[in-house]
């Protein structure tokens, strides 16, 4: 798969009924800038409000994956989500018109083919991809459901479910890529037990149901009150239990139907991690509570790792710019020359280095018996770093000075000392303009990140002689 962003070319609406209110429900999918993410958007809604497909605004697991921002709703979004995750779709903006999408079939078939039918296409960034590196596990000691996500060249799941019943029995699914999503996982259909099938038509629930969208697997003997109550819900003049012990006599699709549908709601209540995982998946007996429970803790994981990431270069490769080069460059020299090396530059980042040594002037004052670079010269380090990436864009770098604007968000992690190597690396938040460069820079070394700053700086002519 790319490394681009996606998202879809043009709007697309489908129309249908929700499983649980029975409504009417119109839902538009369309196209989103890059790092948007998955939004739902609530139309009906005064304001339009907007809820993320994040694992942090779950609130409910009951008869789905339900989400609550402020108050406003969003109910099973798992077929929703599903479908977008297995077409490789970073980006997009879910508008309804309802707090639950049309349930259609049960499955994400028709959410599958809207999505195909409005084309998907590449965007100018990078896709965010976290790479497992090591085994994560969540295990519910009471019920036996356990999710594992383990090191993998690309996204795979293995749902393995057991209900206890005879008529459904031990059924195993695995996806081993997403590409074959459509033809293998999309079309599995949503299910149900009759005793909680039951417990649902007595709440007033699944007002959207009918035999076309929800598989119904008969786990006990129908009395004759229940089969009118059926009869009712799904208006049918008859009803009947085929020997498959599935209601009405619906074909099923595949005989591991239920496993499939499984897995597919694993792939939709993962995705709201909010970022692409590169991993295997083994999902024991699933369900949307420990989906959703895994995916939160999967979601700290990620957030964790980001705060302490630290990037790799190899310091044995020759620089892309020696100290002559970049004294060909930066018009500062030593004393206050803070940068060695220059490892990597593109018009949107740059890659420095400084070798710490006890020979730095400022370790005679600060301080005595116990040397510490002083912040402010780390800052200033890495303004230095940008100083190349900015000058770098005009032709004649020697004519130019620098100029620090502002600094927000500095941060002191760790402290630097003799010995030290240090790495930074800045890059561009938003397009240089009229000389002006606005970056975000980190500093590391011995693997941890020790400084961090927001940085502005102006570029002019020096003045003339």
């Amino acid at each position: 798969m790319s490394n681009k962003q996606k998202t879809i070319k043009n709007e697309v609406t489908l129309s249908g009924v929700g499983l649980h209110t029975g409504n009417k429900v119109e839902m538009t999918f369309k196209p989103a800038p890059v790092n948007n993410g998955y939004v739902f958007k609530r139309i009906d809604l005064e304001g339009e409000p907007i809820i993320e497909a994040s694992a942090e605004y779950v609130v409910n697991t009951q008869r789905g994956t339900n989400l609550e921002k402020r108050g406003v709703v969003i109910n099973t979004s798992e077929h929703v989500l599903a479908a977008v995750v297995a077409l490789d779709i970073d980006n997009i903006i879910i508008e309804i018109n309802a707090p639950e999408p049309p349930i259609m079939d049960g499955s994400s078939k028709h959410f599958v083919e809207a999505l195909e039918k409005a084309g998907i296409c590449e965007q100018d960034a990078e896709k965010e991809e976290y790479v497992v590196k090591e085994v994560i596990s969540y295990k519910d000691e009471e019920t036996g459901s356990e999710i594992i996500l383990m090191p993998s060249d690309e996204y795979q799941v293995t749902a393995m479910v057991d209900f206890g019943t005879k008529v459904l029995g031990t059924q195993n699914a695995t996806l081993n890529s997403l590409s074959d999503f459509k033809a293998e996982i999309c079309d599995a259909r949503t299910f149900s037990f009759l005793h909680e099938l039951e417990m649902l038509l007595d709440n007033n629930l699944i007002k959207g149901g009918d035999l076309n969208n929800a598989i119904v697997y008969v786990d006990k003997e129908i009395s004759a009150e229940t089969m009118e109550k059926l009869k009712k819900a799904f208006n049918k003049a008859d009803l009947t239990v085929k020997p498959n012990g599935i209601l009405d006599n619906l074909t099923l699709r595949w005989t591991n139907e239920a496993a499939r549908h499984k897995l597919l709601d694993v792939i939709g209540d993962l995705s709201l991690v909010g970022t692409r995982i590169k991993g295997k998946v083994i999902a024991n007996k699933p369900g949307h509570l420990v989906n959703t429970i895994f995916a939160k803790k999967l979601q700290k994981i990620i957030k964790q790792e980001k705060r302490n990431y630290v990037p790799k270069f190899d310091l044995n490769q020759p620089p892309l710019m020696d100290i002559h080069q970049i004294m060909n460059i930066l018009p500062h020299r030593p004393p206050f020359l803070l940068i060695d090396r220059i490892l990597e530059l593109s018009d949107k980042h740059v890659v420095g280095m400084k070798n710490v040594t006890m020979n730095e002037s400022f370790f005679i004052g600060h301080f005595p018996g116990a040397p510490v670079m002083p912040g402010v010269l780390q800052v200033e380090a890495m303004a230095q770093c940008g100083g190349v990436l900015v000058l770098s864009t005009v032709p004649d770098p020697e004519n130019y000075l620098t100029y620090f604007m502002k600094m927000d968000n500095v941060k002191f992690k760790q402290k630097v000392l003799p010995g030290d190597t240090l790495i930074f690396k800045a890059e561009i938040i938003t397009p240089i303009r009229r000389g002006i460069c606005h970056m975000q820079a980190y500093g590391y070394a011995n693997g941890k990140l020790v400084v961090e700053a927001e940085l502005m700086a102006q570029i002019a002519r020096k003045p003339k002689e």
